[in-house]
């Protein structure tokens, strides 16, 4: 207990004491010094309310002078009649003003006769100057006016004035300075009162302050050499003794119990950072759930306790928490550590982790729970739940019971400590989810690679019906011809025959079909694998190591393999069942040697070789052929030996030459021919026909060394005698091969007519792994050229994107951006016609056909058949890319179709083809 001791006065009385005496003597300085303040008072006040409006007065009427003087001149020069405002202002005033003054100096004869002076000399000026020109001037008689100011008498009267009205003043401000004066003597002995008054109350003052701060100051040094010791280092349990019955024994009570508060915090700030460590190392689930508790246990003297964490499954759409770990449970009761597994809105603990709130549960009842030890078992009084929340999500749950309830700083250390269990539980948990994604992406590939074999195999199979089926028809076309003479048997042949041609069709339909569904079927898993890896090589959470990183990378660029093998079978599909569709326009072959070189200038500096094209003099500028086929069949052989050369050279030499039919009397056609040499690893005699058909390889074995499909050739070799060629090879192994693409010379557009050739001779594989990349060059190559051209026609249009899927709708804003064009976007059909119809200056339209309530089909017929809108140019964009998916769209009445993935590039050419000139209004009704 601190010694206590009565005093008569604390420190506040002893301090009023002082201050009383003070104030009695300030009081009767304020007594002695007021009665001399109120005579100065009263001499400042004349000097302020006399002299200072004397002097302003005659300013006044100096200045009603110079307006009168203003005017005149003004007015005689101009005849304005505003001039004569300050004139006649003038005329008035300056009589008020100067009676005003009158009676302000009535007490100073001399200066009186000074103001007299001046009336005097105001009153002739106006006589003879002022009223006499101005009316002069009214009567009209500006000779006398100009006469008159030749000689300008009045100016001597003005000047006059001037110097009588300084002289004025000049004996005012005499008298000013003299009362000045008179007033600082007053206001010396004003200050020597003052000076002496104030050293009388200053040592008074002194006097009581001694007084004062020996009686405070002394117990004050004491208070503060006990807490300075316990700054330096001493025992924060001791406490400060105060025997005074002051404020000062107030102040060591509250430092005692600050001194109190620092060590509960100090405690708390220990414990919150010693668990925080703890749970930054661990890993696991359950292993830092036992960790917690057991750390809880021992800092609170929790004698019962369990924790239950939220699981990713979920029973009957509600959440359910999962007892991860249980202290001092009991093993031989019915439920050993309490229920399993509790659901949200379940008893307390689902209660709690619904409302996100604490529980605090007091006065127990006996057969709540026993807490037993090797002696004896106690029922607890006191309980706790409360849940573990991070982003308004309840993570977990702890429930725990103790015989004792906890202090106010217990609780709110509990709150901090929740806090961080739950940013670490969710670290876990989004660990554990990446891993799972992880897991699950790793299976869909190993079904995709799956699917993709099988569906390799059913192709084989549907090529080998279709050719069996090509095989009868052949023979039925035969035996037509021989039963022609026969009318009973032909009609029966023509029967058979047309049987035979409708499975024939039948097939090729079912084909067609099949590999369409499957190429469906397998985009949309692929779609999502891609999504996700792509998702999990962003790392947005940086939560993946550099190896998950790496397997996410190869998995996305296995799917993106898939996708281009899926698009190879496809067209080799459309090839044989006839679909393929071929678009002749002009081609300008000088640009072509610059088009291959940035193509592959790259990949040639990758293998190291040397790469040239060469366009010989006999070549035409022009001709006429699908541009985007004859590229294709390019860079398929370019890939080819750029993939078969390791060292040397690829050159490609592009000439004109002549085709001479076997047929007699037949004339020479004129041939452009595409000769790509390498100097690779060659191909020998028997492969060469081999490497021609789908799916085959010169080595096609496991073990091989050079990858690939084996399509791009059979695809170029179609793609070539669709455009009336062919492809030859020259080879030797271990030498090189030289594979030349021969395409007629057509001077105008027109039909191709295919040309008879004995034999056809292989092309070689095209390589995939080449192929992403020359389309990247290809498009980076056409922007270079064509961009400025592209930017004039498309720049101010306004374009609207329709599409269902957000990313797409982005990835074309995106590219469309650096055209600076007006881009609007719609999720559905209903909001394209709606902006269709409120913008009528909509230049061109991006319409999706796969969309949920109103496809792209409906959505084209209305735009065209009730809004009338048959000349605004819409392209239709879909993921079906058969013969018959276009040509709906266009009898649908779409300007043109792409099918996805699609190419910025190739939207932005058609969009120039399509989009009319800037003074026809597309959106305008047909």
């Amino acid at each position: 207990m601190l010694t206590k001791q009565t005093r008569s006065l604390n420190i506040r009385g002893k301090i009023a004491l002082g201050y009383t005496v003070i104030l009695v003597m300030l009081g009767l300085f304020l007594v002695i010094v007021s009665s001399r303040i109120t005579d100065l008072e009263q001499e400042t006040v004349y000097l302020s309310d006399h002299d200072i409006e004397v002097h302003e007065l005659t300013y006044r009427i100096e200045k009603n002078v110079l307006d009168m003087e203003t005017g005149q001149r003004g007015f005689a020069l101009t005849g304005n009649s505003s001039y004569l405002e300050p004139f006649n202002s003038g005329l008035s005033q300056w009589t008020v003003n100067y009676a005003r003054l009158k009676a302000l100096i009535t007490d100073n004869p001399n200066q009186i006769d000074n103001l007299e002076n001046i009336k005097r000399d105001i009153e002739k000026w106006i006589q003879e100057a002022g009223q006499y020109v101005v009316h002069l001037k009214q009567l009209g008689r500006d000779d006398e006016v100009a006469e008159y100011f030749q000689n300008d008498s009045g100016k001597s009267v003005i000047d006059s004035i001037r110097i009588q009205s300084d002289y004025f003043r000049d004996n005012e401000r005499k008298l000013t300075n003299e009362r000045i004066d008179m007033l600082k003597d007053s206001n010396h002995k004003l200050i020597t009162t003052m000076y002496i008054l104030w050293a009388l109350v200053a040592l008074l003052a002194l006097l009581i302050t001694y007084l004062l701060s020996v009686s405070i100051v002394k117990p004050l040094q004491h208070v503060i050499q006990a807490i300075n010791s316990i700054a330096d280092g001493g025992n924060m349990s001791e406490r400060l003794k105060v025997k005074t019955m002051d404020e000062v024994y107030d102040l060591g009570e509250a430092t005692n119990r600050l001194l109190d508060k620092v060590q509960v915090d100090q405690w708390c700030t220990e414990q919150i950072a010693s668990t925080s460590i703890i749970l930054q190392e661990t890993t696991d689930l359950s292993v830092m759930s036992r960790t917690f508790v057991n750390k809880l246990a021992t800092t609170f003297e929790i004698q019962y306790g369990a924790i239950y964490v939220l699981n990713n499954e979920k029973d009957n759409k509600r959440a359910v928490y999962k007892r991860m770990y249980s202290y001092a449970g009991r093993a031989d009761a019915d439920i050993p550590y309490g229920a399993a597994q509790i659901q949200a809105g379940e008893g307390l603990i689902g209660q709690c982790a619904v409302d996100r709130k604490v529980m605090f549960i007091g006065d127990l009842p006996e057969d709540y729970i026993s807490i037993n030890s090797g002696l004896g078992r106690i029922a607890p009084r006191f309980a706790v739940i409360a849940p573990v929340v991070f982003e308004n999500k309840t993570l977990a749950v702890v429930e725990f019971a103790s015989l004792t309830k906890w202090a106010s700083h217990h609780v709110e250390l509990l709150y901090e400590l929740l806090s961080a269990l739950g940013v670490s539980l969710n670290s876990v948990m989004t660990r554990m989810e990446i891993q799972s994604l992880y897991q699950d992406s790793q299976s869909m590939n190993e079904e995709l690679q799956v699917q993709s074999e099988e569906l390799q195999v059913q192709s084989e199979e549907l090529q080998v019906q279709t050719e069996e089926l090509q095989n009868h028809t052949s023979e039925l076309m035969d035996l037509n011809r021989e039963l022609e003479n026969q009318k009973s048997v032909a009609e029966n042949a023509a029967v058979e025959l047309e049987k035979y041609t409708k499975q024939l069709e039948l097939s090729s339909r079912y084909k067609s079909e099949f590999l369409a569904n499957m190429s469906h079927e397998l985009r949309t898993p692929l779609n999502s694998m891609l999504i996700l890896s792509q998702l999990l090589v962003e790392n947005r959470n940086n939560s993946l190591t550099e190896e998950e990183l790496e397997y996410a990378s190869v998995i996305h660029s296995s799917g993106s393999d898939l996708l281009a093998m899926i698009n190879d079978i496809l067209d080799l599909s459309k090839v044989e069942a006839g679909k393929m569709m071929v678009e002749m326009d002009a081609v300008n072959l000088t640009e072509l040697p610059a088009l291959l070189t940035g193509y592959f200038e790259k990949t040639a500096a990758q293998h190291q070789l040397e790469f040239a094209v060469h366009l010989d003099d006999n070549v035409p500028d022009l001709f006429f052929t699908d541009e985007m086929r004859m590229h294709q069949i390019l860079r398929n052989l370019l890939s080819n030996a750029f993939k078969f050369t390791e060292q040397g050279f690829v050159r490609v030499e592009i000439s004109c030459t002549e085709y001479r039919p076997d047929e007699p009397d037949s004339a020479p056609v004129e041939m452009l021919a595409f000769a790509v040499t390498d100097s690779g690893i060659g191909i020998s005699e028997a492969n060469r026909e081999l490497i021609f058909e789908a799916f085959r390889q010169a080595d096609g074995t496991t073990a091989r060394k050079f990858g690939g499909t084996g399509l791009g050739l059979s695809i170029s070799l179609q793609l070539a005698k669709l455009l009336g060629g062919y492809i030859t090879l020259q080879s030797e192994e271990g030498k090189g091969s030289t594979f030349t693409l021969y395409l007629p010379y057509l001077q105008e557009e027109s039909d191709i007519v295919p040309i008879p050739l004995g034999a056809w001779y292989p092309a070689a594989a095209a390589s995939e792994e080449n192929a992403a990349g020359s389309r990247e060059q290809e498009q980076v190559l056409n922007d270079s050229m064509l961009f400025e051209r592209e930017y004039e026609k498309l720049h101010g249009r306004t374009v609207l994107i329709v599409d269902d899927d957000l990313r797409n709708i982005y990835a074309l804003k995106n590219g469309l951006l650096p055209y600076d064009m007006n881009i609007l976007t719609a999720q559905n059909g209903y909001e394209c016609l709606q902006i269709v119809r409120e913008q009528p200056e909509v230049d061109m339209v991006l319409l999706d056909i796969m969309m949920p309530n109103l496809d792209g089909y409906d959505t084209l017929s209305i735009i065209r058949e009730e809004l009338l809108l048959r000349e605004l140019p819409i392209i239709a964009v879909s993921a079906r890319t058969m013969k018959e998916d276009r040509e709906r769209c266009l009898a649908a009445g779409a300007s043109d179709f792409i099918s996805k993935p699609v190419l910025i590039q190739d939207v932005v050419t058609r969009m120039c083809r399509l989009i009319k000139p800037r003074d026809v209004q597309p959106g305008s009704p047909a």
